[in-house]
């Protein structure tokens, strides 16, 4: 079974959008995607508990820029500075609910 992965990635004034490779389009608001990081300063490594606070993130944070990490991750700069969260394939997919849409 061939992976999905994303065939565009696409930064708009209100979401990242994603156009996989199974022909899905996800929208995924800037906040709710950050909010969602996984880094060892977003989560604890040890114990998997989420340490990092809502209240934190800016509501008006946005995705600056995107890299991609090696055949299975995307990596976001974001505009609160915050740059070592690593965004798997898979939980992306899992993120967009129903395979069309996600996030605000």
């Amino acid at each position: 079974m061939t992976p999905t992965i994303p065939r565009k990635v696409t930064i708009e004034d209100d979401a990242v959008v994603i156009e996989w490779s199974d022909g899905a389009i996800c929208r995924y608001g800037h906040r709710d995607l950050r909010l969602a990081c996984a880094c060892a300063a977003c989560m604890d490594e040890m114990s998997g508990r989420r340490v990092l606070k809502p209240a934190q993130v800016p509501e008006d944070v946005f995705a600056v820029d995107y890299l991609k990490v090696g055949k299975y991750a995307l990596q976001f700069l974001w505009s609160d500075g915050h740059a070592t969260g690593i965004y798997p394939f898979r939980m992306l997919r899992e993120m967009c609910k129903g395979g069309s849409a996600a996030g605000g």
